[in-house]
Order: structure tokens, then sequence, then C-alpha cells
């Protein structure tokens, strides 16, 4: 095993896409159950592949001179189906360092031992930051039963990425398959953002239908920021494009979702937003680097 360490030419690179996932590991063994793996592939409507390789992901980004957070979502406890391996995601990251960034996930109800995975994936697998699903992984992140969680990851220096709003995992399926919208409102992270001033919060895509929420919250909260994943750019809210032009523009992350979500897709939708010259390269690539923490 070979521990994660940095090999990207952050000089070089055009973007650093903070949202990608790894969905299949190398037993064949799917992040999601089939019917979820289904419904999403319905929903996003991608019509490319749903579950490639942590090294077909490094291909497709090295091709594109982009830089890309890996990760996947442990949710066992609340979906009764394991996830896939995130050992493996950071064993990847590190043969593809010069274009891969690996976040952890734990399974936020094993208590003591999420806290104890999440000091062991930093420190033997070195990862950059961790990746919660609050619907998919069926938990209020407001919860003061799991604070010990990020006071190990506020420890660790790294930061957490939550996702928030709407999500297309048990769209159109009846009772959307028991995953609960209400868990991925914005409003709990505050709570969070405020209980931890140290910890990097990032909100995940726009929060549909929190969106003026979740601007609040990061105009307010010195350590929030916000991710465009999930959604094409072309169905972005007005006001959060305005915020990313003005007041959030240190404040907003480039993110697509691949594989739901094409990069190349995404970037061609994104140049038809009324964007500010100056603030593209703060989405696209710098806001990221002090996320990240990366001096440069």
């Amino acid at each position: 095993m070979s521990r994660y360490e940095y090999g990207i030419d952050f000089d070089k690179i055009d973007a650093i896409d903070i949202h990608t996932h790894v969905e299949i590991d190398g037993c064949g063994h799917r992040s999601l159950d089939d019917e979820l793996m289904a419904a999403s592939e319905k929903y996003f409507k991608s019509g490319e592949e749903r579950t490639p390789s942590i090294d077909a992901i490094a291909d497709h980004y090295r091709s594109r001179n982009m830089a890309a957070v890996v990760f996947t979502v442990d949710a066992a406890s609340a979906s009764g189906h394991a996830a896939n391996s995130v050992e493996e995601i950071a064993e990847g990251a590190a043969r593809h360092n010069d274009v891969l960034i690996p976040f952890g996930s734990v399974d936020p109800w094993q208590g003591k031992a999420a806290v104890r995975r999440v000091h062991r994936l930093v420190d033997e697998y070195g990862v950059k930051g961790f990746k919660f699903h609050p619907s998919m992984q069926g938990f209020e992140p407001n919860d003061r039963q799991f604070y010990p969680l990020y006071e190990a990851i506020t420890e660790a220096g790294v930061p957490a990425l939550f996702h928030t709003g709407q999500t297309g995992i048990g769209a159109g399926l009846p009772g959307g398959h028991g995953i609960k919208l209400r868990y991925s409102d914005p409003m709990l992270l505050d709570d969070v953002a405020a209980d931890f001033p140290d910890l990097t919060v990032i909100m995940a895509h726009p929060s549909v239908p929190w969106v003026d929420s979740q601007i609040s919250i990061a105009t307010h909260k010195a350590n929030v920021f916000i991710d465009l994943s999930g959604w094409s750019p072309k169905y972005f809210p007005p006001q959060l494009v305005k915020a990313a032009n003005s007041m959030l523009r240190g404040k907003v992350l480039f993110g697509s979702d691949f594989p739901v979500i094409q990069v190349d897709r995404w970037m061609k939708d994104f140049e038809n937003l009324d964007i500010k010259p100056e603030v593209a390269p703060l989405i696209f690539k710098q806001n990221a680097l002090r996320v990240l923490g990366i001096k440069h």
C-alpha cells in the first residue's frame, strides 16, 4: 500500500473537479444496489458508462488537463448495501497522483469505529477530505452524536463535503426508495459550520429547493463553500449565478458529479453562463486550492 501524496502540477492544470464518484471497485462491487443504479441512470440520462473504473476516470481527466477529487459514499447502515472500497479508491488515486485527489467516506452511524476510520484513512491512506450524503446515509448532520466525526476531521485539517438539496438517487421510485430529502437541508450544516469554525465545509450542488439558504450560509460563514456539481449550469438558479459573480466569487467551486454528469457537457453549458472573466479562474481552480489547503 502506498500512501497518497500530491503529484499534481497545479500550475499546469486548467481546473480541479471537486466532485466525482468512483462507483465500482476491483471486485465489481457497485456503490448502489441495482434498483437505485438503474433509477439514477434514468434520472440523469448521461448515456455514458455509469460505473467507470478509477483508472478510466484518471485517463478521462488527464486527457482534459484537469485534476479530480474522487470518492464514494459509505451508506451501509441506512441502505443495507455495503459501500465499494474506500481504501481501494485511495490506493487508485495514489497510483494516479498526477491527476486524482482521494476523499474518504465513513458511515456516520458506526460511532467510535467511524472516528477511528477517519484517522486511519488520513494517516495511513493520505485522504484529503471526507464526503457525506445525509439523505443516503440517513442522518441529520447537526445531531451532536456525530460531532466526534467532525472533531476528527477538523483535527486532520481536511474539508468535509456534504451533499445538499434534492438528490437523483432514488428519484422516481416509490417513496424515493426510502431516501429522505430533509436530511440534506443546508440549514443543518449552518449549525455544523458555527460549532466547528476551523472545519472547512463544502455544500455540494446548488441546494434546490434551498438555494437561498445555501447562499446565506456561504455568505455568513467564512468556512463554508459551495460546489456547482450535480446540475447542468443551464439549470443553475439565477440567484446562485449572481452570487458566484459577486459576493461568493471566492466561495464557489467547479464540480461536475461525473459520471452522472459528463465534464464536457458541464463545461459547454458553463460557457453560456454570464460569468465574469476574472471570476472563472477562481471557480475552476483557485478556490479549490484554498479549500484543499494547497499553498500555491
